[in-house]
């Protein structure tokens, strides 16, 4: 695989990945009779992120360290739109194992001004019978003042998706993130 597409795979993989479903609760009360509790999830925005070249660190004590810039983009949902900021990036840690870690950090600025934190927590595992297993948990810092305060005070999840047809000069991905109800 060359070290563009490579790169691409790595990011597209990176940003927030989860294919929202409904959960069951391990929680006995929920589980009484016949009735379970499910858990829902609710789309709350799509973003389109940019991305800059891969930077390769190398082989550490803890298996090979790679980062992602996060040159910018946009995102919309019904009630939260705005841009996402240059200047985070998608830390990876290739495991000795084969799994992916990832951490990526960065900044959203709504359209009404605020800033809102973002960080994703990714874990990898690619297996041969069933496929790759990517999971991710998106978590948001909003101001307590703000009218993105609703963030601060749920867990989020997301889908991403790379486009078939990648611009060369400005490569992205789009990720999907959904609020689990």
């Amino acid at each position: 695989m060359n070290k563009r597409i490579f790169t691409l795979v790595i990011a597209f993989l990176s940003l927030s990945l989860l294919i929202p479903v409904c959960f069951v609760s391990g929680d006995d009360n929920a589980t009484k009779g016949s009735e379970t509790k499910l858990l829902h999830a609710q789309h709350v925005f799509d973003a389109n992120v940019t991305i800059g070249e891969l930077l390769n660190f190398g082989k550490s004590k803890y298996g090979e360290r790679r980062i992602i810039p996060i040159t910018g983009g946009t995102f919309k949902g019904p009630d939260i739109e705005g841009v996402v900021l240059p200047g985070g990036a998608d830390w990876q840690l290739a495991r000795p194992d084969g799994d992916v870690e990832l951490y990526a950090r960065y900044t959203l600025k709504t359209n009404d001004g605020t800033l809102i934190q973002v960080q994703n927590r990714v874990l990898i595992h690619m297996d041969s019978k069933t496929g790759p297993y990517i999971r991710s948990v998106i978590d948001f810092e909003a101001p307590s003042e703000s009218p993105h305060a609703w963030l601060n005070h749920a867990i989020f999840l997301g889908t991403l998706t790379m486009p078939q047809e990648m611009p060369k000069d400005k490569p992205y991905v789009i990720i999907s993130v959904y609020k689990v109800r």
